[in-house]
């Protein structure tokens, strides 16, 4: 099955994981991110993340990041 194009970028997505403390279990190379070694909680973490990231730029009327 193919995969889905995200509507966010990983590096916004990595960006996250590291303030969260656990950026260190994705692994990075020249063909992108790979989340295999995160839990579903943290995977939910960086979602709620998002979430709040969007939350905070549609209150201040930011125009959104991290689209690729």
């Amino acid at each position: 099955m193919a995969r889905r194009r995200s509507i966010v970028s990983d590096e916004v997505k990595y960006e996250i994981a590291r303030e969260l403390g656990f950026a260190h279990r994705i692994r990075r190379d020249k063909g992108g991110y790979d989340y295999g070694n995160i839990t579903t909680r943290e995977a939910g973490l960086i979602v709620r993340g998002l979430i709040q990231k969007a939350e905070e730029m549609m209150s201040n009327n930011q125009p959104p990041q991290g689209r690729s």
